[in-house]
């Protein structure tokens, strides 16, 4: 039996100056400061999480900003673009929008059906929005920065580069319970549906590219979503009888985690839609506090002095933004 995933949990990347990461994705990308805590594993800096209104998987995009972090190397065995979902006829908005800000970004046609407007983070991070002829019904996050007209929708798919897809490939298809759409070119285009944003991955053959380093700017892992735990339980077990060396079952509070690498090299995690981003703060407080779980709480003092001071826009609370607009 092989658990099909419904798409995408999150992307989490790994970036420098957390007030640079924080105005770039409030401001400019028109996203949801969701949850303001910590790395689990590394206390002393962030978990930033940005999504739609409620955090809703297959919306999130999450960071862990170092200071002073090496610049990552964009290559093979990484998630090389993360790309979000807009309305088709926004893209000139976007391209002023962003030109208004001073970032570059261009506008591509890939095909008939899907048009791209690629930009960088401030740490370098590849970023698409993508407008597609297949529709998003998701609903936006209707920012201060950006009306929800032209607004990102959620996550729309990633790329994955390999020096050899074929193994890659039979990860996604045999134990993601994903399916190949189209192949042109070395580049596959896997979905668990029909090619509906938040379900997409493709796969970029790159023979003789350099691998990949992951840090600054780059991709850390990401995140497929199963509905609970006990689904979870049962795809792990799936995972370690084909061999792959897949964790236990980690708590992150607001879901619960495995992780395990694809052959190409990418770390993929499958991650619970349970409980959510409101389990510690109510809807309309989302992002404004640090927020910490049980087994760090007594040590709050110490991470609050060791986290750097950050500003979040106020756009990023309904109530301030209502009153904006």
């Amino acid at each position: 039996m092989t658990i099909q995933t419904e798409g995408f949990h999150h992307v989490t990347a790994i970036a420098g100056d957390p007030q640079k990461n924080i105005d770039f994705y409030i401001k400019g990308l028109g996203l949801r400061l969701v949850k303001k805590t910590v790395n689990f594993d590394d206390p002393g800096t962030y978990h930033l999480y940005y999504g739609d209104e409620a955090g809703h998987p297959g919306s999130l995009l999450t960071f862990f900003p170092w200071q002073g972090v090496r610049s990552g190397r964009v290559g093979s065995g990484q998630a090389t673009t993360t790309a979000f979902s807009v309305p088709q006829g926004t893209l000139g908005w976007w391209q002023e929008h962003f030109k208004e800000i001073g970032v570059e970004s261009t506008i591509s046609r890939a095909s008939s059906e899907e048009e791209r407007l690629s930009l960088r983070d401030p740490d370098g991070l590849q970023i698409d929005l993508v407008a597609s002829s297949i529709s998003d019904p998701r609903n936006p996050w209707d920012s201060a920065s950006v009306p929800a007209e032209y607004a990102v929708r959620g996550q729309h798919s990633s790329v994955l580069t390999v020096q050899d897809p074929t193994h890659t490939l039979e990860t996604f298809t045999r134990d993601l319970g994903m399916h190949v759409l189209s192949e042109k070119d070395g580049r596959y285009r896997l979905s668990t549906h029909d090619g509906e944003p938040g379900t997409v991955v493709d796969v970029v053959t790159d023979a003789r590219g350099q691998r990949g380093l992951v840090a600054g700017g780059t991709v850390h892992h990401i995140a497929f979503r199963v509905p609970d735990q006990e689904t979870q339980e049962l795809w792990r077990r799936e995972l370690v009888e084909r061999g792959y060396g897949v964790t236990a079952i980690l708590d992150r509070q607001y879901f619960t985690s495995i992780y395990f690498r694809e052959p190409g090299g990418t770390l993929l995690e499958i991650a619970t839609d349970t409980p959510g981003f409101d389990i510690d703060e109510p809807l309309l407080e989302l992002g404004r506090s640090l927020k910490l779980p049980p087994w760090l709480e007594p040590n709050r003092e110490a991470i609050s002095h060791a986290v750097a001071k950050v500003d979040i826009p106020g756009e990023n609370n309904p109530a301030v933004q209502s009153s904006l607009k």
